[in-house]
């Protein structure tokens, strides 16, 4: 990830880039990306709960910043917004973050605010570099540029192969393992619906050789729905006549497999967005050893990197403001950490080679 803004070079020197992003979701999934937001995040438990565990765990992380100002204006609630927190979930599932830099009127800040990624549209130069972000909402539109020492808008990305404005999230690589999963719940919901067994046939056998009549069938159809079908109904036992008896039909080995495909399914979710299944409570994961070693890759692997492009970002953007907008993750002060930290501290402290300076600066103090 990248921060996407202001110009550092000459216009000239600088390589055209292309004007038109291609479309990266293929197949029978969602394409859109609010199609995608709805069956993945609204309506899939590991996929939002993998997304808030990442995203909040970003927001609480605790930070050091050059100034109190600094720290006070990241970590401030707009409209009730947290900053943080939704900037790393528009990452994970978009690619894309912008904030808006409200001016107070005073030549400094009032406040920051994620834009929703999916109503910015880039405005590109005539060698295809982004001159300005149009944020639509319905019939309005807001300019925003992000150029010049104080931009008023800071974009951060993801790496997009097939794109050079905007960035890849997590949520269309998941977006299959989504599907199925989905499909699962919805089938153990219709499952369920219907007394919790598999479903069976009714067989007419009179001996003849004649078929019922229409308004029979009709008359059956109607009464297997209403007295026998739904959870209300289950196990209320039959009574047939007329040459009239039940078959049922049992799962096929295919079909009882089906659980571990939910699961499966539920685990690559949770590979997409780079959480140890362990934490997510999905059975058979035996990669970590026990939970807090899972816990600890989790802010290894995905947290601090997350998090260090977001606080990176917001620092280049804001120099205009902070001459020294330094904004980091107080490692010292992460609980999932302190094992590694106290490893390093140990071997440090025995090392009679280093003076006390050179220890100092091996475990980040100054």
């Amino acid at each position: 990830m990248k921060l996407f803004g202001r110009k550092s070079t000459a216009a000239e020197t600088r390589p055209p880039l292309s004007r038109y992003g291609a479309s990266t979701i293929v197949g029978d999934w969602p394409r859109s990306y609010e199609a995608q937001v709805r069956a993945g995040f609204v309506d899939n438990a590991i996929a939002q709960r993998s997304v808030k565990l990442v995203a909040e765990s970003v927001a609480n992380a605790p930070l050091t910043a050059a100034s109190p100002e600094l720290a006070a204006l990241v970590g401030a609630r707009s409209a009730g917004q947290a900053l943080l927190e939704t900037v790393a979930a528009q990452l994970l599932l978009h690619g894309n973050a912008f904030i808006q830099i409200l001016d107070d009127g005073h030549g400094g800040i009032a406040e920051l605010f994620a834009l929703r990624p999916e109503r910015i549209a880039v405005e590109p130069d005539r060698d295809g570099w982004p001159a300005a972000y149009r944020y639509r909402v319905a019939d309005r539109v807001l300019r925003l540029s992000p150029d010049g020492p104080r931009p008023e808008v800071i974009h951060l990305k993801s790496f997009n192969p097939v794109d050079d404005h905007l960035g890849l999230g997590c949520l269309g690589a998941a977006s299959g393992a989504i599907a199925i999963h989905n499909a699962a719940a919805q089938w153990n919901k219709a499952l369920l619906d219907n007394a919790a067994r598999p479903s069976g046939a009714l067989v007419y056998d009179p001996g003849d050789g004649s078929a019922l009549a229409p308004a029979q069938f009709d008359r059956l159809k109607r009464e297997l729905e209403a007295s026998f079908a739904g959870e209300r109904n289950a196990g209320r036992p039959m009574l047939l006549e007329g040459g009239l008896k039940w078959q049922a039909l049992s799962l096929t080995p295919a079909d009882m497999d089906f659980v571990s495909l939910k699961a499966a399914a539920a685990r690559e979710i949770a590979l997409a967005f780079g959480v140890p299944p362990m934490l997510l409570g999905l059975p058979g994961d035996s990669t970590y050893a026990n939970y807090r070693e899972a816990n600890r890759a989790l802010w290894r692997l995905a947290v601090l990197p997350l998090a260090g492009t977001i606080l990176g970002g917001l620092a280049d953007g804001l120099k205009g403001w902070f001459p020294d907008a330094a904004l980091a993750v107080d490692l010292n002060a992460v609980p999932a950490l302190s094992e590694d930290r106290a490893a390093l501290w140990a071997s440090v402290t025995a090392a009679d080679f280093l003076a006390p300076e050179e220890k100092r600066a091996m475990v980040g103090l100054a």
